[in-house]
C-alpha cells in the first residue's frame, strides 16, 4: 500500500492510455469513481501503466493485488491482497459485513454468501476512501481466482458515487470473465518511433543503428520483448511467432545452461506463488543445496530477484522456469514447499502443494482436498470449493470413492456458475463404472446444467430419467424428481406436452399406495378435469409443511395462480422472500421477487411491481446472471404503453423461441394489452395463443380475454367455449375473485345485466384491481350501449379512477372514451411518482419514504450508501422536495417496504 505518489515512471507512446487514466483518477478524486480494464497481449505494457497511474495519483492512496496462475484455486486469495491494507476499517462496516469479510479470510467461521462478500468488500473500500481517494490496482487479472474476480467486479461495478479508482491489467487472449462487463481499453504495440525512443531511454549502450533497426523489428512493438531479447540471448531472425513466444524461448536460453542447484532453486521459486522467503529457503535447505551458489547463479539470469519477497522480472519468465523444469523436478519443489507449509495455520496451502507433488493417487491426500473443499464453502468460495474436490477426486484409488467425489466435483462447479466445466467432468464420470444410484445422480447433474444453459431444452428429459431410475432405489425422490422435470418444463419447455408425460410416467413408476401429492392431484385434473382435481390440488398445496413451496416453489406460484387464489399466492411469496433473504440464495429471492412483481401487477399496484422488479434486476446484476423476464412481461401488459409493450414483447419473443411458459405469457400479456387498446382482433388471435400453449395457469388467465376478444369480433361460438372452460376452473377453485371474473365474462356471452352486477359484487373486494375495474367497465359499457346513460356514468367512472389511479393506462383511456361518449369529460389524474422517477430510483423512493437507511437500501440493493445517497439528490430533484420527511409524506409512495410482505390477501 502507498500512501504518497513517487515520481510517474515516463512512458512512450501510450498518450490515449494516460488520458484515460488522467480522467478516470480525475473523476474519482472529485467522488465519481470507476474502473478500468487494460487488455493486451503478454508484455505490451500492461503493468508499466499501473506502476505510471500509481506514481501519478499524488494524494491517493494506494492498494495493489495480482492474479496468480498457481493460486488459482484458491479462494478470494487475490481479494485478501487487495482488502489487506484496508483492514483497519473492518470495525466501520456493519456486522453482517463484518461477518462476510471475515469469513472470506478465513479469520472466522461465518459462512458468507458471495454476494455478501461483494457487497462488504464494497463497504470497505468505500470506508477506506472516506480518508483520502483510493486506487486500486489488480495485475495479471486472468489469472485471479474466480472467487474473487467476482467480488473484485461486483465492487469494481459499484464505485461510481465513491473517491475509488480500480484499474486491471488483463493479458489477451483471455477467456470470458466477469470482468468483461467493465470499460475496456486495448494496449496495442508501440509504433517504431516510440519504440527506439524507449530502447535508447533504457539502454546504457551506444546500439549500433542497425542493430537498434533489428531489435526493434523483431520486438513487433512490444516492450517486454524490445528490452529483454538482448538479455534472453541475443538475436535470432525474425519468425512468425508473437513477440511474448519469443522472449518466453530467450528466457529458456538464459536457463538452459544453469547448473542443477541454480535451477532447482528457481523451480522451488516458480512452485510458490507467494514469493515468501520463508518458505523458499526452507524447502531448499530440506534439500541441501548450496544456498549461496545457488542464488548467485540464478540472480545473474536476471530473471529473479531475492529480498525480504521472491519477485521475478516478469510473469513470463516464472512461467518459463516452472514449465521448464521437468514433471519429477516440480513435483519434488511442491513436495518441499508442502513439507514447509504449516499444516494446522494454511492447510489449503498446504494439501494443495501436496497434491501437486503426488505421482500416484493417494487418498489421504484426497481426503484432505476434500476437507480443503469444505472450508473453501463455508467461507463462500464456490470456485475453490469446485477445483479441489475436482483434484481431489483424481487423487482418489477407490472407484467408487472417485466417482462419488467427481459428481460433488460437478455439483460445485454448478454451484459456482461453471456450467460449461461441469458438463466436462460430468461426460469424463460418464466414461467410468457407475451404478444406477449414480446414474440417476448423473441424470439430475445433466437436467441443473442445462437448466443453466439457455439454449439448452433437455433439462426436463434429463429430470425424467433420474426420475426413472430411483422409482424402484428411492419412490420419494423420484417422485420429487419428477416434479422437478414439470418445474422446469414450465420455464424451458413445452408444459402441455411435458405434463402428460411427467403424470403417465410417474404413474406407470408408481409402486405403492400414498396419500395424495402434487402428482397425483395433477394427474386427476388432466384426467377427469377441474371440479375433480382441484379439491386433490388443493390439498397437497396445503400440506402443513409445506414441502411442496420448499422444494417446487416456481410450481407452486403457478398452481396457486392456477387455483385463482391471490390470498395462496401471496402466502407462498412471503415465503419465496423469506427464505431468500434469510438463506442468501440468489435464486429464490430473485423468484420471490418476480412474484411479488407478478403479484402486484396483477392486483394494479403498479409501483410495487416496478420496485420489486428493480430488486430483481439489482441482484441480477450482482450475481452477473441476466434478469428474469416475465414479470417484466406481465407488468407491462397492465401498464398499457402500447409501443413500449410491444417492443418488449418483440424482444422476448426472439429469444425465447416457440414454446414454453416465457412464450405464453408473451401472447397473454399482447391479449391484455390489445383488448385495453380496444384491438380485439389482435386480441383474439393472441388469447387464442396463449390458451393453446399452456394448461396451467396462463391458460385460466387468457380464458376471460379469449372471452371478450371474441364477443367482440362476433366469435360468438370460440367465446361459449372459452367460457365454459374458465367456468369449470373457477367453480372448482371457489374464489371470490375466479367467480367474479367468471361472472363478467359470462355477462359478455349472454348480454344479461344480473351475471354484471354480480361480477361487480364479487369483485369488490378483489385484491386484484384490474378485474375489479373491468367489471365496472363492462357493466357500463353494456349500459351505455342499452341507451341509459345515467346508470352507467357510475360504474365508468369507478373504472376510470381505478385504473387511471394504478398507471393502467390502455384500459384508463378505453374508460375515458367511454365517457366522453356518455358526454362527460374523465378527470384526468394527477401526477405520480412512476412518471418522474426510473425504476430503480422509484424502489429506492418507496424503501426510504417506509423508513429504511441509506445503509439499509444499500445493502437491499447491493450498492454503496454513498450510491444511494446520489440516487436520492436526483429523487428530491425531480420530486421537488428536499428532505426523507418529505418523501415519507409522499401519498403515492406509501408502502414501500411491500416487496417484503407476501401479508395474505383477500380472495
Amino acid at each position: 500500500m502507498r500512501t504518497s505518489a513517487a515520481p510517474a515512471r515516463q512512458l512512450f507512446g501510450r498518450e490515449q492510455e494516460q488520458r484515460r487514466l488522467d480522467e478516470l483518477t480525475a473523476s474519482a478524486r472529485n467522488g465519481r469513481g470507476g474502473a478500468l480494464v487494460l487488455r493486451g497481449e503478454a508484455g505490451i505494457g500492461k503493468s508499466t501503466l499501473l506502476d505510471h497511474v500509481e506514481g501519478a495519483t499524488a494524494g491517493y492512496r494506494v492498494v495493489r493485488a495480482s492474479g496468480a496462475q498457481l493460486e488459482a484455486d484458491l479462494p478470494f486469495a487475490a481479494l485478501h491482497q487487495l482488502c489487506l491494507p484496508l483492514l483497519g476499517h473492518l470495525a466501520d462496516l456493519p456486522a453482517t459485513h463484518r461477518e462476510a469479510l471475515s469469513g472470506a479470510f478465513g479469520l472466522t467461521d461465518a459462512a458468507p454468501g458471495v454476494l455478501h462478500v461483494g457487497l462488504a468488500a464494497l463497504g470497505l473500500v468505500a470506508a477506506a476512501a472516506r480518508e483520502r481517494p483510493l486506487l486500486c490496482l489488480v495485475d495479471d487479472a486472468q489469472w485471479l481466482d474466480a472467487d474473487s474476480a467476482g467480488a473484485i467486479a461486483f465492487l469494481a461495478r459499484r464505485v461510481s458515487a465513491e473517491p475509488v479508482a480500480v484499474v486491471l491489467g488483463v493479458r489477451l487472449p483471455d477467456e470470458a470473465t466477469e470482468l468483461d462487463a467493465l470499460p475496456g481499453l486495448v494496449v496495442g504495440p508501440l509504433a517504431d518511433n516510440d519504440a527506439r525512443a524507449l530502447l535508447a531511454a533504457q539502454t546504457h549502450e551506444v546500439l549500433d543503428e542497425q542493430v537498434r533497426d533489428r531489435l526493434v523489428l523483431e520486438a513487433r512493438g512490444n516492450p517486454l520483448a524490445l528490452l529483454s531479447l538482448p538479455r534472453a540471448g541475443g538475436f535470432a531472425p525474425p519468425d512468425a511467432a508473437s513477440a511474448p513466444n519469443r522472449v518466453e524461448r530467450g528466457f529458456a536460453a538464459a536457463l538452459a545452461d544453469l547448473a542443477d542447484d541454480a535451477r532447482m532453486l528457481l523451480t522451488i521459486a516458480a512452485a510458490d506463488p507467494t514469493g515468501d522467503p520463508t518458505l523458499l529457503w526452507p524447502a531448499a535447505q530440506h534439500l541441501g543445496l548450496d544456498l549461496e551458489a545457488a542464488g548467485a547463479a540464478a540472480t545473474a539470469t536476471g530473471l529473479i530477484q531475492f529480498g525480504t519477497r521472491i519477485r521475478f522480472y516478469h510473469p513470463l519468465a516464472r512461467a518459463v522456469a516452472y514449465q521448464t523444469a521437468g514433471l519429477t523436478e516440480r513435483r519434488l519443489a511442491h513436495g518441499l514447499l508442502a513439507d514447509v507449509t504449516d499444516p494446522v495455520t494454511d492447510p489449503d496451502r498446504h494439501a494443495w502443494h501436496g497434491a501437486q507433488a503426488a505421482a500416484a493417487p493417494d487418498d489421504d491426500l484426497a481426503t484432505a482436498l476434500e476437507d480443503s473443499a469444505e472450508r473453501a464453502q463455508a467461507r463462500g468460495g464456490a470456485a475453490a470449493a469446485a477445483a479441489f474436490l475436482e483434484r481431489a477426486a483424481e487423487l482418489t484409488p477407490d472407484p467408487g470413492r472417485r466417482t462419488a467425489r467427481t459428481l460433488a466435483a460437478v455439483r460445485a462447479q454448478l454451484d459456482a456458475g461453471a456450467a460449461d466445466r461441469a458438463a466436462a467432468l460430468l461426460s469424463a464420470a460418464d466414461g467410468t463404472n457407475l451404478d444406477e444410484l449414480q446414474r440417476a445422480e448423473a441424470d439430475l447433474l445433466r437436467g441443473r446444467i442445462a437448466f443453466v444453459r439457455t439454449s439448452d431444452s433437455d433439462g426436463p428429459a434429463h429430470m425424467l430419467r433420474a426420475a426413472a431410475r430411483l422409482a424402484t432405489i428411492d419412490p420419494e425422490r423420484s417422485r420429487a424428481s419428477y416434479l422437478d422435470a414439470l418445474e422446469m418444463s414450465l420455464l424451458v419447455g413445452r408444459a402441455t406436452g411435458m405434463m402428460d408425460r411427467v403424470l403417465g410416467e410417474a404413474q406407470a413408476a408408481s409402486t405403492s399406495s400414498r396419500r395424495t401429492d402434487v402428482l397425483d392431484a395433477l394427474t386427476v385434473l388432466a384426467t377427469e378435469g377441474h371440479r375433480a382435481g382441484v379439491p386433490l390440488l388443493r390439498e397437497a398445496l396445503d400440506g402443513a409443511d409445506g414441502a411442496m413451496w420448499t422444494r417446487h416453489p416456481a410450481l407452486a406460484v403457478v398452481l396457486a395462480s392456477e387455483l385463482w387464489d391471490p390470498g395462496l399466492h401471496a402466502t407462498i411469496v412471503e415465503w419465496l422472500l423469506k427464505d431468500g433473504r434469510a438463506s442468501g440464495s440468489p435464486l429464490v429471492l430473485r423468484l420471490g421477487l418476480a412474484q411479488v412483481t407478478s403479484a402486484a401487477a396483477l392486483a394494479g399496484d403498479l409501483d410495487r411491481a416496478t420496485s420489486a422488479a428493480a430488486e430483481e434486476e439489482a441482484i441480477a446484476d450482482a450475481t452477473g446472471g441476466p434478469p428474469i423476464i416475465y414479470h417484466r412481461v406481465q407488468l407491462a401488459a397492465m401498464r398499457g404503453r402500447r409501443e413500449e409493450a410491444l417492443a418488449l414483447f418483440e424482444a422476448v419473443s426472439a429469444t425465447a423461441g416457440s414454446g414454453g411458459q416465457l412464450v405464453a405469457n408473451v401472447h397473454w400479456a399482447s391479449a391484455v394489452l390489445h383488448n385495453g387498446l380496444a384491438d380485439y382482433r389482435s386480441a383474439l388471435a393472441e388469447a387464442r395463443r396463449a390458451v393453446d400453449l399452456d394448461d396451467l395457469f396462463i391458460a385460466g388467465f387468457s380464458l376471460p380475454e379469449l372471452v371478450e376478444a371474441a364477443v367482440r369480433c362476433g366469435e360468438q361460438a370460440v367465446a361459449v367455449d372459452a367460457l365454459e372452460s374458465l367456468t369449470e376452473r373457477t367453480e372448482a377453485s371457489g374464489t371470490a375473485t375466479g367467480l367474479g371474473v367468471a361472472a363478467y365474462a359470462r355477462g359478455l356471452v349472454t348480454g344479461m345485466e344480473e351475471h354484471y352486477r354480480e361480477a361487480v359484487d364479487l369483485l369488490a373486494d378483489s385484491p386484484l384491481l384490474p378485474y375489479r375495474g373491468r367489471a365496472h367497465l363492462l357493466y357500463g359499457e353494456w349500459l351505455r350501449r342499452e341507451g341509459r346513460r345515467r346508470d352507467c356514468r357510475p360504474h365508468l367512472r369507478t373504472a376510470h379512477e381505478l385504473f387511471a389511479g394504478a398507471g393502467i393506462e390502455a384500459f384508463a383511456r378505453r374508460a375515458a372514451d367511454e365517457l366522453r361518449a356518455t358526454g362527460e369529460t374523465a378527470r384526468s389524474r394527477s401526477g405520480h411518482s412512476r412518471d418522474e422517477l426510473t425504476a430503480q430510483e422509484l424502489h429506492i423512493a418507496r424503501l426510504v419514504a417506509a423508513g429504511a437507511t441509506s445503509n439499509e437500501v444499500a445493502a437491499r440493493l447491493y450498492i454503496s450508501p454513498r450510491t444511494v445517497e446520489a440516487h436520492l439528490r436526483n429523487i428530491f430533484r425531480k420530486l421537488g422536495i428536499s428532505s426523507r420527511r418529505q418523501l415519507r409524506d409522499r401519498a403515492d409512495l406509501a408502502g414501500g417496504a411491500a416487496s417484503d410482505s407476501g401479508r395474505p390477501v383477500p380472495t
